[in-house]
């Protein structure tokens, strides 16, 4: 099986003395709230899903990731992971202090050990994440509305969060587990954050046929207006799952992250952490971690020439669409008929289906995943 990214998997859960002690002596320390999304970071970076890092990137790594997508030790990694705070929230702490994370509710999350504080310019910030300074993009507008100064260190595990599917989530130290125990020598990640339609099944069926096993793993968390719901994506793939795949070649777990919209930046970063679940392949399809026109449309496959010591294999897929013709879903490479015989897999064109009340085709989606988008009144976030 393939090693984990930086080639030890992370586990930052404080023992049970450990914990003990923080909890008779939590008085003495500073507090730092944190919303859902940032707890979400917090619990990837405990579980190693975002191996090799075991806490908030410090300045160094920052600069070193904004600059050349690769952390301080030479590690590949392309997007920071940072904590931000304001100056009111650092008024009595300092380097090496420890405090505690909580949640909106002062329930503690975390122990971080400072290792500094610092400012940063957010423009450069990002405009070297997204190529952009463009307001109506999601993601710049996020870094436009953090707090004035970051702080890196590590961070160990206290208590978590209920997720939102529990029977969903595992992490990557349990589908290791897992994929060992089916015999899966070569697994293929399937990132999404939509419902699945004829031409997702196509690139994961493909895919599977080189590989012993699919791991569909859809992002739960935060995403743009418009995008569906987490439920829909959800249960339109147990759908999906359950008539259309061979029951011991297919896995789902959820992701618990926000999507970033960084197009080929985000890219990388989704390749690694499905890396560290185990996968030795993913999925990159046209336009990866998109939105609007910000990105070219095969950016996220040009990307990973830049990243040959990666470790995990990218598998490209261009266009795909079903042939009136052939009758089968194709790609540009091996149908030879006119744009005209052929219906186009969009998301966007689906959407705008869905909200005009109407329902997607069986050229398009298959009729229980439609049913499944059905039983929501409102499907979208």
């Amino acid at each position: 099986m393939i090693d984990p990214h930086g080639g030890t998997l992370i586990n930052k859960s404080l023992p049970q003395l450990e914990k003990k002690r923080i909890f008779n002596e939590i008085h003495e320390f500073e507090k730092i709230q944190v919303n859902l999304q940032k707890w979400k970071e917090i619990k990837n970076i405990a579980h190693g899903i975002f191996s090799p890092l075991g806490g908030f990137m410090n300045q160094n790594d920052t600069i070193n990731v904004l600059e050349h997508m690769y952390l301080e030790n030479n590690i590949a990694w392309p997007i920071p992971i940072v904590l931000d705070v304001s100056k009111e929230d650092i008024n009595n702490i300092k380097e090496d202090d420890s405090l505690i994370i909580t949640d909106e509710t002062d329930y503690p999350l975390a122990l971080l050990n400072i290792e500094d504080i610092y400012r940063y310019d957010k423009d450069h910030f990002i405009e070297k994440i997204f190529s952009t300074k463009d307001a109506s993009h999601p993601g710049v507008k996020k870094i436009k509305e953090q707090k004035e100064f970051l702080i890196g260190g590590d961070i160990f595990l206290i208590n978590e969060l209920n997720s939102s599917f529990p029977n969903l989530d595992l992490k990557p130290l349990e589908t290791r587990v897992l994929f060992k125990a089916k015999k899966w020598d070569r697994v293929v990640a399937f990132q999404t954050r939509n419902p699945p339609h004829l031409g997702h099944e196509y690139v994961q069926k493909a895919s599977l046929t080189f590989n012993d096993g699919l791991f569909i793993n859809p992002v739960i968390g935060k995403k743009k207006r418009g995008d569906f719901l987490d439920e829909v994506i959800v249960e339109s793939y147990k759908a999906l799952i359950k008539n259309y795949f061979p029951k011991d070649r297919v896995v789902m777990s959820i992701f618990e992250t926000e999507m970033r919209y960084a197009g080929p930046k985000e890219a990388i970063f989704h390749a690694i952490a499905r890396k560290n679940y185990g996968c030795d392949h993913i999925i990159i399809g046209r336009d990866h971690a998109g939105v609007g026109n910000f990105y070219k449309p095969y950016d996220a496959h040009d990307i990973f020439k830049n990243f040959p010591d990666l470790g995990i294999e990218p598998l490209f897929f261009r266009s795909f669409s079903k042939c009136r013709i052939c009758n089968s879903v194709v790609n540009d490479k091996i149908c030879p008929h006119p744009p005209d015989q052929h219906v186009f897999f969009s998301g966007t064109h689906i959407r705008n289906i869905l909200l005009s009340g109407k329902k997607p085709t069986t050229d398009i989606m298959r009729p229980e995943v439609v049913k499944v988008i059905l039983k929501y009144q409102n499907p979208f976030c």
